[in-house]
């Protein structure tokens, strides 16, 4: 039985559709749910590590993501700021160190050469994970 979801978000609209599915599956388990950004880590070794948001940027997207979690009927929702050089391996290690029984992810329409340039957090997370992954569209 699901007890506590993590699911992943960076603002976008992908991530929408994965807090809304979330927020949906944990009200219907009765489990809690985490909400987490992870401000990605650039540079560093000879220059200064650099990250992708602001921290009023990370606490905009948390607070947005949450409102919208409990709109969509979760009740228990904790808000989470993560820091790493790569998000997907941050979302699972969480996971699994902090006994979380499924994660939610969102992913966009990335196809072909798009998906080999840029990745998938989605996809990495779904192949690391030790517990049940979700991926939203």
């Amino acid at each position: 039985m699901t007890k506590k979801i993590l699911c992943a978000t960076d603002g976008t609209d992908h991530s929408a559709h994965a807090i809304e599915l979330a927020a949906q599956i944990a009200a219907k388990m009765g489990a809690r749910l985490t909400i987490c950004a992870v401000n990605v880590a650039h540079g560093g070794s000879r220059g200064p590590l650099i990250y992708t948001w602001e921290d009023d940027q990370v606490k905009k997207v948390l607070d947005a993501a949450a409102a919208a979690a409990r709109k969509a009927g979760a009740h228990a929702v904790e808000e989470l700021a993560l820091r790493s050089r790569e998000a997907a391996a941050a979302i699972v290690q969480y996971a699994e160190e902090n006994g979380f029984d499924h994660i939610v992810v969102g992913t966009g329409d990335k196809r072909g050469v798009s998906r080999l340039v840029l990745g998938s957090v989605a996809a990495d997370v779904a192949s690391r994970a030790h517990c049940s992954v979700t991926v939203a569209r």
